[in-house]
C-alpha cells in the first residue's frame, strides 16, 4: 500500500510539475550506437557530419512515453497522442543540430545533456527552450528511460535579442557617426581630484598655477576605451591600435592649457563642456575641432565613462584666419595694411613706448613700370618689396603698406642706431632680391626718424616722411636722362633724422 501511494504521489508530482517534463525511451538510440561502434565508429560528431540523416534516424527512434500537463499547454496539444503525431512540427529547422550535440554527450558516456534550442507549438508559435536531459538510474546501459525537462525561456531570449538589436543599433550609430567619437575612462582623474580636495584645496586654478605638474599627471590618467571610424579618418590613423599608441602626437603643444580648463570645469561640477581645441593628425597637420565632453549618466560619481565628440572645424578656422588676415594685411605684399598701421601707431602712443623709430619707404619707379610694362610688372615689384621688408623685421616690429607705393616700418623700443642698422639690412636684402629676380631692378627710397623725449608719434611720422622724400629727390636727381627713359634703377637710398 505504501509503495502504491508513493507511486501515485510520484505520478502526480510529474503531472503537476511547473516545467515541461518528458519521459522518453532512448533504447533504440542505444542499439544504433552499438551498431555504429561495431562498425568502427569512434567519433559520433564526425559520423553525423558525414551523413546528417543519421541524426534524424536517431530522433525518429526515440519513443515518448508520457508528458505532463505543462508540456501539453506549452505546445498547445490536446493530449499525448496529438503531440506525438505532430512531433515533426514541434522539432524542426535547426533542432537537429542541437539534438546531435545531446546524442554526442550520451555517446561519450554522459548521463545527461544540457542545451538551448528552439521548438514550435502546434499553432506555429516559436518557443525558445532550455533543455535538461537525465538518464534515470538503472538505465545507464540501455538508455531505456530518460527524463527531459524543457523550460520556456522565450521571454528571456526575446529580451536578449532586443538588447542585442539595441546594442547593435547603438554600435552602428557610434561607428558610423559623422563626427569623431571617443569613449574614455576618467576615473583615475576623479581619484586624483578627490585626493587634493580632501587635503583642503578649494581652488584648482590657483593650485595648478603653483603645481602645473598636476595637470600632466591627470592627463596621463586618461584611458581611451574606444573610438569610431570617423576618428581614424580625422586623425589619419590606419587602425585603432596605431592611433591609441600615438596619442602623444595627437594631443600636444597647447593641449595641456586646454585640458587644464577642462579639469577646472570638472572640479566645479560642470560635467558637460564645449570648447574649441587644436589637435594634430598623425601626419603632423593641424586639426581644429569643436570638443563636446560629457560624463555619461550613471557615472557622475566616478567619471568612469565619458564621451567626447570632436567636430572638425579646420576649414572654418582657416576661413576665419584668412578673413582676419584680410582685415589687417595687404593681400598683394602680405605686409600689414594701413588700418593695422594706424591702430598700432595709436597703441604705441597710448602705451607710451619709447624709444620708437619709424622708417618710411617708397618704391621708386612704380608709375613708370605700370605705364611702360603694365600693372602685372608693377604688382611683381610690390610683391618683392613685401618679401624684403617682411624678411628684414621681427616682432614686435611691423611693416605695413600704407599707400600705393608707400610703406612704413614701426620699430618700438628701437633707437636711431637700431634704425640705421635696419636700413642697412634692407639695402642688403634688396641687393639679394635683385640678384634673384632678373629684369626690373627693385629700388627703395628710405627715411627714418626716432622719437625724441615727449614727442608725439605723428611728429615722428612727419619727420620720417620728410627724410624719405628727401632721399627720393636725391635718387631721381642722380638719374641720367637715359636712366629716366629706362626702368627704375639704383640701390636703396636712405635718410634719417
Amino acid at each position: 500500500m505504501t509503495q502504491v501511494a508513493q507511486s501515485d504521489d510520484d505520478a502526480e508530482m510529474f503531472d503537476l510539475a511547473p516545467v515541461s517534463l518528458w519521459l522518453e525511451d532512448y533504447s533504440a538510440v542505444g542499439r544504433l550506437f552499438d551498431v555504429w561502434r561495431g562498425e568502427g565508429v569512434t567519433d559520433l560528431a564526425s559520423h553525423f557530419r558525414a551523413d546528417p540523416s543519421r541524426i534524424k534516424a536517431c530522433a525518429e527512434s526515440i519513443r515518448v512515453l508520457k508528458v505532463n500537463r505543462r508540456t501539453l499547454a506549452l505546445f498547445e496539444a490536446a493530449d499525448l497522442d496529438e503531440l506525438v503525431a505532430n512531433l515533426g512540427r514541434v522539432f524542426r529547422d535547426d533542432m537537429l543540430d542541437r539534438h546531435a550535440e545531446e546524442l554526442v554527450s550520451l555517446w561519450n558516456g554522459g548521463l545527461g545533456f544540457f542545451s538551448h534550442s528552439v521548438n514550435y507549438s502546434l499553432t506555429g508559435r516559436r518557443i525558445d527552450i532550455q533543455v535538461t536531459g537525465t538518464v534515470l538510474p538503472g538505465h545507464e546501459q540501455g538508455l531505456g528511460r530518460l527524463l527531459v525537462a524543457i523550460e520556456d525561456v522565450s521571454e528571456r531570449e526575446n529580451a536578449r535579442r532586443r538588447h542585442a538589436i539595441s546594442e547593435g543599433y547603438a554600435r552602428g550609430l557610434f561607428e558610423h557617426s559623422p563626427v569623431s567619437l571617443w569613449v574614455e575612462d576618467f576615473s583615475g582623474i576623479k581619484t586624483l581630484v578627490d585626493e587634493i580636495r580632501d587635503l583642503g584645496i578649494d581652488d584648482l586654478r590657483v593650485f595648478t598655477d603653483v603645481h602645473p605638474e598636476f595637470v600632466q599627471r591627470c592627463m596621463s590618467e586618461i584611458r581611451v576605451l574606444d573610438v569610431n571610424q570617423e576618428t581614424l579618418d580625422l586623425f589619419q590613423a590606419p587602425d585603432k591600435p596605431t592611433l591609441l599608441n600615438r596619442l602623444g602626437e595627437v594631443f600636444r603643444d597647447d593641449m595641456e592649457r586646454s585640458f587644464r580648463e577642462q579639469l577646472i570645469d570638472l572640479w566645479n561640477g560642470k560635467l558637460f563642456q564645449r570648447r574649441e581645441v587644436l589637435n594634430y593628425a598623425l601626419d603632423g597637420s593641424e586639426v581644429h575641432v569643436l570638443m563636446q565632453f560629457s560624463v555619461l549618466p550613471g557615472h557622475e560619481h566616478d567619471w568612469s565613462l565619458v564621451q567626447v565628440a570632436l567636430t572638425d572645424i579646420t576649414a572654418r578656422k582657416k576661413a576665419e584666419t584668412y578673413l582676419e588676415f584680410l582685415g589687417t594685411h595687404d593681400v598683394l605684399t602680405k605686409l600689414y595694411n594701413r588700418a593695422f598701421y594706424v591702430d598700432e601707431l595709436n597703441r604705441i602712443e597710448r602705451k607710451g613706448i619709447r624709444p620708437v623709430t619709424i622708417v618710411m619707404a617708397d618704391l621708386n619707379g612704380l608709375k613708370a613700370a605700370n605705364d611702360q610694362w603694365g600693372h602685372a610688372v608693377g604688382d611683381a615689384l610690390l610683391r618683392r618689396v613685401g618679401e624684403v621688408l617682411g624678411k628684414a623685421i621681427d616682432k614686435p616690429s611691423c611693416a605695413a603698406r600704407i599707400g600705393g607705393d608707400e610703406f612704413a616700418l614701426l620699430l618700438p623700443g628701437v633707437d636711431a642706431n637700431g634704425g640705421a642698422i635696419l636700413m642697412e639690412e634692407i639695402r642688403r636684402l634688396t641687393d639679394l632680391n635683385n640678384q634673384f629676380y632678373p629684369g626690373m631692378t627693385l629700388s627703395l627710397s628710405l627715411g627714418a626718424a626716432t622719437s625724441a623725449f615727449g614727442e608725439r608719434m605723428e611728429e615722428v611720422v612727419r619727420r620720417a616722411d620728410g627724410a624719405m622724400y628727401e632721399a627720393k629727390r636725391d635718387f631721381y636727381s642722380d638719374l641720367t636722362d637715359s636712366d629716366r627713359r629706362s626702368a627704375p634703377d639704383g640701390g636703396v637710398r636712405a635718410a634719417s633724422n
